[in-house]
């Protein structure tokens, strides 16, 4: 089974960002000190939890207000984890690009998941406090 989304292009002469592995490859990188490592990896971590709370709900993913465009950006969950992924072994985050025609309504953000979760556990907790005699 494949993490990532597969590439539409893959083995395409004709792939309009074919060029862009190779500046990739080019630019000089540091790699993720220990401390961003460890961020990706609680982030991903954290997206396991949202997406098992918040897939049953309808949510499809989380929107990210992109630093560079100032847009919102919408990513399922499997595409926000293989973009964590992809972090995590190279050092770079991915090219991105908005999705298409998203609904709004069907993805939340970090903020909002984490907040979401806490609840969630803030609730069970509370539950298994009251049944404790």
């Amino acid at each position: 089974m494949q993490d990532e989304p597969i590439d539409p292009f893959n083995g395409d002469p004709t792939d309009p960002a074919a060029g862009l592995d190779d500046l990739n490859e080019d630019a000089e990188s540091e790699p993720l000190t220990e401390d961003e490592r460890q961020d990706v990896l609680e982030d991903l971590s954290d997206l396991e939890i949202y997406q098992a709370l918040l897939s049953p709900t309808g949510i499809r993913g989380l929107v990210i207000e992109c630093e560079d465009c100032h847009e919102p950006h919408y990513f399922d969950w499997d595409l926000l984890r293989g973009n964590l992924r992809h972090l995590l072994s190279s050092g770079r985050p991915r090219v991105h690009e908005p999705a298409y025609d998203p609904d709004p309504d069907h993805y939340v953000t970090w903020e909002y998941a984490r907040g979401y979760a806490d609840g969630v556990h803030d609730t069970l907790t509370e539950s298994s406090d009251e049944e404790t005699p």
